[in-house]
Protein backbone atom coordinates (compact mmCIF):
# COMPACT_ATOMS: atom_id res chain seq x y z
CA UNK A 1 0.00 0.00 0.00
CA UNK A 2 1.30 3.43 -0.92
CA UNK A 3 1.89 6.22 1.59
CA UNK A 4 -1.14 8.52 2.00
CA UNK A 5 -1.27 11.76 0.10
CA UNK A 6 -0.45 14.81 2.26
CA UNK A 7 -3.83 16.38 1.53
CA UNK A 8 -5.97 13.35 2.49
CA UNK A 9 -7.96 13.28 5.73
CA UNK A 10 -5.93 10.24 6.85
CA UNK A 11 -2.71 12.25 6.69
CA UNK A 12 -4.25 15.05 8.77
CA UNK A 13 -5.45 12.59 11.41
CA UNK A 14 -2.08 10.85 11.42
CA UNK A 15 -0.24 14.14 11.85
CA UNK A 16 -2.55 15.18 14.69
CA UNK A 17 -2.18 11.77 16.38
CA UNK A 18 1.60 11.89 16.21
CA UNK A 19 1.52 15.45 17.61
CA UNK A 20 -0.57 14.31 20.59
CA UNK A 21 1.74 11.32 21.02
CA UNK A 22 4.78 13.60 21.20
CA UNK A 23 3.05 15.88 23.72
CA UNK A 24 2.05 12.85 25.83
CA UNK A 25 5.62 11.52 25.75
CA UNK A 26 6.96 14.96 26.74
CA UNK A 27 4.69 14.99 29.81
CA UNK A 28 5.80 11.45 30.70
CA UNK A 29 9.44 12.50 30.38
CA UNK A 30 8.87 15.52 32.62
CA UNK A 31 7.23 13.32 35.28
CA UNK A 32 10.19 10.93 35.52
CA UNK A 33 12.01 12.58 38.46
CA UNK A 34 8.85 12.93 40.57
CA UNK A 35 8.66 9.34 41.79
CA UNK A 36 6.71 10.03 44.98
CA UNK A 37 4.08 12.13 43.23
CA UNK A 38 3.67 9.61 40.41
CA UNK A 39 3.11 6.76 42.85
CA UNK A 40 0.81 8.92 44.99
CA UNK A 41 -1.33 9.59 41.92
CA UNK A 42 -1.45 5.91 41.10
CA UNK A 43 -2.35 5.15 44.71
CA UNK A 44 -5.23 7.63 44.59
CA UNK A 45 -6.45 6.09 41.33
CA UNK A 46 -6.21 2.63 42.89
CA UNK A 47 -8.17 3.79 45.96
CA UNK A 48 -10.87 5.23 43.68
CA UNK A 49 -11.02 1.89 41.88
CA UNK A 50 -11.32 -0.03 45.16
CA UNK A 51 -13.98 2.40 46.38
CA UNK A 52 -15.88 1.87 43.14
CA UNK A 53 -15.72 -1.92 43.58
CA UNK A 54 -16.76 -1.69 47.24
CA UNK A 55 -19.68 0.68 46.65
CA UNK A 56 -20.94 -1.03 43.50
CA UNK A 57 -20.68 -4.50 45.07
CA UNK A 58 -19.56 -6.03 41.79
CA UNK A 59 -16.85 -6.31 39.19
CA UNK A 60 -14.86 -8.65 41.41
CA UNK A 61 -13.35 -10.46 38.46
CA UNK A 62 -11.96 -7.13 37.20
CA UNK A 63 -10.41 -6.49 40.61
CA UNK A 64 -9.02 -10.03 40.71
CA UNK A 65 -7.53 -9.68 37.23
CA UNK A 66 -5.99 -6.37 38.21
CA UNK A 67 -4.53 -7.95 41.36
CA UNK A 68 -2.95 -10.79 39.36
CA UNK A 69 -1.49 -8.34 36.84
CA UNK A 70 -0.09 -6.06 39.55
CA UNK A 71 1.44 -9.08 41.31
CA UNK A 72 3.09 -10.09 38.05
CA UNK A 73 4.46 -6.56 37.59
CA UNK A 74 5.77 -6.49 41.16
CA UNK A 75 7.55 -9.82 40.72
CA UNK A 76 9.21 -8.53 37.56
CA UNK A 77 10.18 -5.37 39.47
CA UNK A 78 11.97 -7.25 42.26
CA UNK A 79 13.56 -9.84 39.95
CA UNK A 80 17.02 -9.36 38.48
CA UNK A 81 17.26 -8.69 34.76
CA UNK A 82 19.67 -11.58 34.36
CA UNK A 83 18.60 -14.66 36.30
CA UNK A 84 21.53 -15.79 38.50
CA UNK A 85 20.39 -19.42 38.39
CA UNK A 86 20.65 -19.47 34.59
CA UNK A 87 23.94 -17.58 34.65
CA UNK A 88 25.31 -19.96 37.25
CA UNK A 89 24.43 -22.95 35.06
CA UNK A 90 26.09 -21.27 32.08
CA UNK A 91 28.95 -20.04 34.30
CA UNK A 92 29.84 -23.56 35.34
CA UNK A 93 30.88 -24.25 31.79
CA UNK A 94 33.29 -21.32 31.50
CA UNK A 95 34.15 -20.86 35.18
CA UNK A 96 32.33 -17.57 35.79
CA UNK A 97 29.05 -16.71 37.47
CA UNK A 98 26.73 -13.70 37.34
CA UNK A 99 26.88 -12.60 40.98
CA UNK A 100 30.03 -12.38 43.05
CA UNK A 101 30.46 -15.26 45.49
CA UNK A 102 33.63 -14.05 47.19
CA UNK A 103 34.64 -10.64 48.48
CA UNK A 104 37.44 -10.21 45.95
CA UNK A 105 35.13 -10.72 42.95
CA UNK A 106 33.76 -7.77 41.02
CA UNK A 107 30.61 -6.09 42.35
CA UNK A 108 27.77 -5.92 39.89
CA UNK A 109 24.84 -3.70 40.83
CA UNK A 110 21.30 -5.05 40.90
CA UNK A 111 19.58 -4.45 37.57
CA UNK A 112 15.82 -4.94 37.58
CA UNK A 113 13.94 -6.95 35.01
CA UNK A 114 11.29 -4.20 35.04
CA UNK A 115 12.56 -0.66 35.76
CA UNK A 116 10.64 1.50 38.24
CA UNK A 117 9.24 3.90 35.63
CA UNK A 118 7.90 1.10 33.45
CA UNK A 119 6.49 -0.57 36.56
CA UNK A 120 4.68 2.63 37.51
CA UNK A 121 3.49 3.28 33.97
CA UNK A 122 2.15 -0.25 33.47
CA UNK A 123 0.50 -0.29 36.91
CA UNK A 124 -1.15 3.09 36.30
CA UNK A 125 -2.45 2.02 32.90
CA UNK A 126 -3.78 -1.23 34.38
CA UNK A 127 -5.58 0.52 37.23
CA UNK A 128 -7.07 3.03 34.78
CA UNK A 129 -8.28 0.24 32.48
CA UNK A 130 -9.72 -1.63 35.48
CA UNK A 131 -11.50 1.53 36.62
CA UNK A 132 -13.00 2.06 33.17
CA UNK A 133 -14.04 -1.60 32.96
CA UNK A 134 -15.86 -1.27 36.28
CA UNK A 135 -18.39 1.04 34.60
CA UNK A 136 -19.51 -1.51 32.00
CA UNK A 137 -22.01 -4.15 32.99
CA UNK A 138 -20.51 -6.70 30.59
CA UNK A 139 -17.49 -7.06 32.92
CA UNK A 140 -19.65 -7.61 36.01
CA UNK A 141 -19.52 -11.40 36.04
CA UNK A 142 -21.23 -13.17 38.94
CA UNK A 143 -18.54 -14.75 41.12
CA UNK A 144 -18.21 -15.60 44.79
CA UNK A 145 -15.63 -12.99 45.72
CA UNK A 146 -14.24 -14.60 48.93
CA UNK A 147 -12.90 -17.49 46.83
CA UNK A 148 -11.07 -15.02 44.59
CA UNK A 149 -9.57 -13.23 47.59
CA UNK A 150 -8.37 -16.48 49.17
CA UNK A 151 -6.99 -17.74 45.87
CA UNK A 152 -5.13 -14.44 45.29
CA UNK A 153 -3.68 -14.53 48.82
CA UNK A 154 -2.48 -18.12 48.33
CA UNK A 155 -0.97 -17.18 44.97
CA UNK A 156 0.72 -14.14 46.52
CA UNK A 157 2.19 -16.14 49.41
CA UNK A 158 3.49 -18.93 47.17
CA UNK A 159 5.08 -16.65 44.60
CA UNK A 160 6.64 -14.35 47.20
CA UNK A 161 7.99 -17.35 49.12
CA UNK A 162 9.61 -18.63 45.95
CA UNK A 163 11.00 -15.18 45.12
CA UNK A 164 12.41 -14.68 48.63
CA UNK A 165 14.05 -18.10 48.53
CA UNK A 166 15.61 -17.14 45.20
CA UNK A 167 16.87 -13.86 46.69
CA UNK A 168 18.40 -15.68 49.67
CA UNK A 169 19.99 -18.39 47.54
CA UNK A 170 21.66 -15.96 45.13
CA UNK A 171 22.25 -13.22 47.72
CA UNK A 172 20.69 -10.16 46.13
CA UNK A 173 18.47 -7.46 47.56
CA UNK A 174 16.26 -5.58 45.09
CA UNK A 175 15.83 -2.53 47.32
CA UNK A 176 18.34 0.03 48.49
CA UNK A 177 17.65 2.26 51.45
CA UNK A 178 19.81 5.31 51.13
CA UNK A 179 23.35 5.63 49.95
CA UNK A 180 26.03 3.38 51.39
CA UNK A 181 28.51 5.26 53.53
CA UNK A 182 31.98 4.11 54.25
CA UNK A 183 33.75 4.91 57.48
CA UNK A 184 36.57 7.34 56.87
CA UNK A 185 39.88 6.07 58.06
CA UNK A 186 43.56 6.19 57.32
CA UNK A 187 45.07 3.86 54.80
Amino acid sequence: MDAPEPDTPFAAVSAQTSRFGRMYQAYLDKSTPFTTYRWAGTGVLFLLFMLRIFLAQGWYIVAYSLGIYLLNLFLAFISPKFDPSLEQDEGMEDGTSGLPTKEEEEFRPFVRRLPEFKFWYSATKAVAVGFVCSWFEIFNLPVFWPVLVVYWLILFCLTMRRQIQHMIKYRYVPFTVGKKRFAGGSK
